[in-house]
């Protein structure tokens, strides 16, 4: 289990919002941190994958290796 301090204005936003979904403000923060999580771990994967990446092309270079252009 896990508290958190919200200020007022945060709580108030939070507890409009979960009536305009017609759901409730745990859910709401649950989503909010899951969230979170999946973009944390979707930006380690892409700076992984741009320190693999040894070489650069020019978008003119790369559209022509790929056939776009002809």
């Amino acid at each position: 289990m896990l508290a958190i301090r919200l200020d007022k204005r945060i709580e108030q936003d939070l507890t409009l919002l979960a009536k305009k979904r017609g759901s409730n403000r745990s859910a709401l923060v649950r989503e909010a941190i899951l969230r979170y999580l999946e973009d944390n771990e979707d930006l380690e994967l892409a700076i992984e994958a741009k320190n693999q990446t040894s070489t650069r092309k020019s978008l003119i270079k790369l559209r022509k290796e790929l056939g776009l252009d002809s």
